[in-house]
């Protein structure tokens, strides 16, 4: 029957443009559903979010509840001693810090009596309280968790028969729970992804059908309901990342722009602040926080796309002379892009060379790019298909085709060790690796980065690079640092080489899906270990901790660790078994680069940022934060149906 339908409509030319009429009448109802779907999830999340995550503060007796701020809590010291005491603290990611003054707590007006002062403490992390006499004696400590908006006391009294006081911690009022609004969050977006799914279920029923048909009474729901509301139609291949398969099939890898929209997506609600929640904002020196792991990813999965990208160039007859020129293009264009956003003074005049930051996202991208696609197009295989796999080493064909760029990628990692461990630093220890400011002591307060620090600002001076690293949230730097400075980006090379050698399996294993998984798979357990043992399995006590500032070895390795394994799941659930469609991230991961600059150029205009009645509500900041990002997931939906798309 499908076959006569089908030669039916190549005889007689009416029919065809009949059928052709009705595909795009239903591929537009389709889109439709879609567009009113990502609506109506905005509009809830605008009005909704807001009114289930409200919650009551407690009723605290101190009138400086009031003033409390995010991430703050009050403190009342009583002292009962004879002497003032000196409160100094130090948080619990503070590494070998030294001791910051909180105040001084006069002595006991007389006997029976106790003095008191009042101070605002963090509830970020928890943090330790040193109480010291004026002779420099430690009276005692106190380690604690304080949480936000939390009414506490801490009293200082005598011990029996000791020269040390006792210090005790009293809770007067509890705190709020600030992580209620993701909690309430999370689930509202879930459960709209479950009312969806199970709607387009439902209209699949017969029963459903007929009482929909019944109720209308319109051929225009019938072909609603029969097309295909659960997964959204592959158009022709658009982005790079084009997996070319044996002639006469139309495969493509739809996991990969899923897997860098999951990165775009995470990106923009932490650049946007992430409800100004810690674990959404970078880590201040060695960790990792959800901010330290998308660009990374965005990273890896350029180098993915970068592979198949230039095989499917060179498989077409283009030479690779004509594609490193378009390489070096694209290069140049992302580099000046990135000047000009990370610069917001150009929409005041001409920009500044003063004051002008040099490196950035894009800048670093820029340059990852250029690298790795070089080497690949030294050494890419226009013919794969002609490739032996009978040979002793074909099961490491994706390695050993390519070990010139392999032996490339190692050189430039063995310059990064050699600069990082062995470069003499001014006034610094060979190989320091540490934030500077409070911390080792303070010994070495002016050495930020060690050596990375110090290339960037003999390079490009202190001016041209980033004045407010994260370090000093916690170490109270002084120093500018630049987390996409000169000696990182090496690492960024290798990052992408990896996710370059996720490419190589892609091409070599097309066919073999189970292969491909379990390749991941290993080079995923292989990067774990390595990171295991560069770090210790510690965060500051091994030797090359995981440091997103420094871009550090064992920062690419954890990370592209996470990557393979991410991209196991994305791939298994999305092209091998199709049990996902990848939406609503497969949108912005085919518009990257035009989310990326929209978001950092519109940043501060409505409806990505309006004014707030409580600016120092996480709620309402979470709201704001994941509107905007829901805004352009749905603008970057609205492209793809327009079949509009930025290319570099």
């Amino acid at each position: 029957m499908a076959k006569k339908k089908e030669t039916a409509a190549r005889r007689y030319p009416v029919i065809r443009v009949k059928q052709e009429k009705q595909q795009r009448m239903a591929h537009s109802e389709r889109n439709s559903i879609y567009f009113v779907a990502a609506i109506v999830a905005l509009v809830v999340a605008v009005c909704v979010v807001p009114l289930a995550a409200e919650v009551s503060p407690p009723d605290f007796s101190h009138p400086k509840r009031t003033n409390l701020k995010m991430d703050e809590a009050f403190l009342s010291i009583n002292n009962e001693l004879d002497t003032d005491v000196l409160v100094s603290w130090k948080s619990e990611l503070c590494y070998k810090c030294l001791y910051q003054k909180l105040g001084v707590v006069p002595m006991r007006t007389g006997p029976g009596q106790s003095s008191s002062a009042n101070f605002t403490v963090g509830t970020q992390h928890e943090m330790t309280l040193q109480m010291n006499s004026t002779s420099a004696v430690e009276l005692c400590q106190v380690q604690f968790h304080f949480g936000e908006h939390g009414n506490y006391s801490l009293w200082i009294n005598n011990m029996t028969n000791s020269s040390q006081a006792n210090c005790s911690l009293v809770t007067r009022a509890d705190p709020v729970n600030s992580y209620i609004p993701i909690l309430v969050s999370f689930c509202i977006f879930v459960g709209l992804a479950i009312v969806f799914v199970l709607g387009t279920k439902l209209l699949r029923l017969g029963v459903v059908r007929r009482l929909i048909l019944k109720v209308s009474g319109s051929m225009e729901t019938e072909r609603l309901i029969n097309s295909e509301l659960g997964y959204p139609r592959i158009e022709t291949p658009i982005t790079d990342n084009i997996l070319l398969p044996p002639p006469g099939t139309n495969k493509r890898l739809r996991s990969l722009d899923t897997f860098r929209g999951i990165s775009l997506v995470i990106m923009v609600f932490v650049n946007y602040g992430g409800g100004r929640y810690w674990f959404f904002r970078h880590s201040s020196w060695n960790g990792l926080t959800v901010a330290d792991l998308v660009f990374p990813w965005f990273v890896f999965i350029m180098g993915t796309s970068i592979a198949l990208s230039i095989s499917s160039s060179l498989r077409t007859g283009s030479s690779r002379f004509f594609l490193l020129k378009k390489v070096m293009r694209r290069s140049v264009q992302l580099f000046v892009i990135g000047i000009f956003i990370i610069n917001p003074n150009y929409c005041q005049g001409p920009l500044s060379w003063d004051n002008l930051r040099i490196p950035g996202v894009l800048q670093r991208l820029a340059w990852s790019y250029l690298v790795v696609a070089s080497l690949d197009l030294m050494v890419a295989k226009g013919h794969l298909d002609i490739l032996t796999t009978d040979a002793w080493w074909s099961p490491a064909l994706d390695i050993l085709l390519y070990w010139k760029a392999w032996v490339c990628v190692l050189l430039l990692e063995t310059l990064w060790l050699c600069l990082t461990f062995l470069l003499p630093v001014p006034d610094c220890p060979s190989g320091y690796l540490g934030p500077g400011g409070i911390g080792d002591t303070g010994f070495f307060a002016n050495c930020t980065g060690g050596a990375a620090g110090f290339i960037d600002r003999w390079l490009l001076s202190e001016k041209h690079i980033y004045q407010t690293p994260s370090s000093r949230v916690i170490y109270a730097t002084n120093m500018p640092y630049d987390p996409e400075g000169v000696l990182g980006s090496i690492n960024s090379v290798l990052m992408t080489f990896l996710g370059l050698q996720a490419g190589k399996i892609f091409l070599h294993y097309r066919d073999f899906p189970r292969s491909i998984i379990s390749r991941f798979l290993i080079w995923g357990f292989f990067l774990g270990v390595l990171s295991a043992v560069l770090t210790k399995c510690s965060r500051d006590e091994g030797f090359i901790p995981v440091n997103k500032n420094l871009w550090s070895l064992s920062y690419v390795t954890t990370l592209a660790c996470f990557a393979f394994v991410l991209l196991v799941l994305v791939y298994y659930t999305v092209d091998v078994k199709k049990w996902w469609s990848g939406a609503p991230f497969y949108y912005p991961g085919m518009n990257s680069i035009l989310v990326y600059v929209g978001h950092e150029v519109f940043e501060e205009y409505f409806p990505f940022r309006w004014r707030m009645a409580d600016s120092q509500s996480h709620k309402e900041h979470l709201t704001q934060n994941l509107v905007a990002t829901s805004c352009w997931v749905l603008i970057a939906y609205i492209l793809y149906r327009k079949k509009i798309f930025w290319k570099i």
